[in-house]
């Protein structure tokens, strides 16, 4: 009986734990990308392609993109956080990683709120529309992935280091 018990109750968090995961990968593999990333390149997206984000930059914006969700979530400010993450403010890898522990306790508080997989049902007003939590949630997973794909494509391109957990 106890078991059944449990197996509902691990049922009831199954798909929060997941997003939870999810996310917590995501911070994890930025902060590998910012950490094989030489300070020089940080920033540099080369010159052959003028439309690449640099490394830098392509982890700002997937930590943006975590970081105006849950910053709307939690406290309903869902401005994108662009002029505080400006590679003038976050110049080496040693503060865009202090930037990443910021966003990620962020994301940590948010899901700390989440009491099951019903929470994930709720509407959430955002800026441009109605949305429920969970369509939130994994839009932002995909964006935030997309971003940090990116920086990662950089990263091998510009210096040939292939960041841990990426297959590029």
């Amino acid at each position: 009986m106890n078991d059944q018990a449990n197996a509902h109750t691990t049922g009831k968090h199954g798909i929060v734990n997941s997003l939870d995961r999810g996310f917590a990968r995501l911070h994890f593999c930025s902060c590998s990308i910012i950490e094989c990333t030489p300070a020089a390149l940080l920033y540099d997206s080369g010159a052959q392609v003028s439309r690449t984000r640099s490394v830098g930059e392509g982890v700002l914006r997937c930590a943006a993109s975590i970081e105006q969700t849950f910053g709307g979530i939690t406290a309903r400010l869902w401005d994108d956080p662009f002029e505080w993450t400006l590679p003038e403010f976050l110049s080496t890898p040693a503060k865009v990683l202090d930037h990443l522990a910021e966003v990620e306790a962020t994301r940590k508080r948010a899901f700390s709120s989440f009491s099951d997989d019903s929470c994930l049902l709720k509407q959430v007003a955002t800026p441009a529309r109605e949305t429920p939590l969970i369509e939130l949630l994994i839009e932002t997973l995909v964006r935030a992935a997309y971003y940090q794909g990116e920086a990662a494509a950089t990263l091998k391109s510009l210096s040939g280091i292939g960041a841990p957990g990426f297959i590029i």
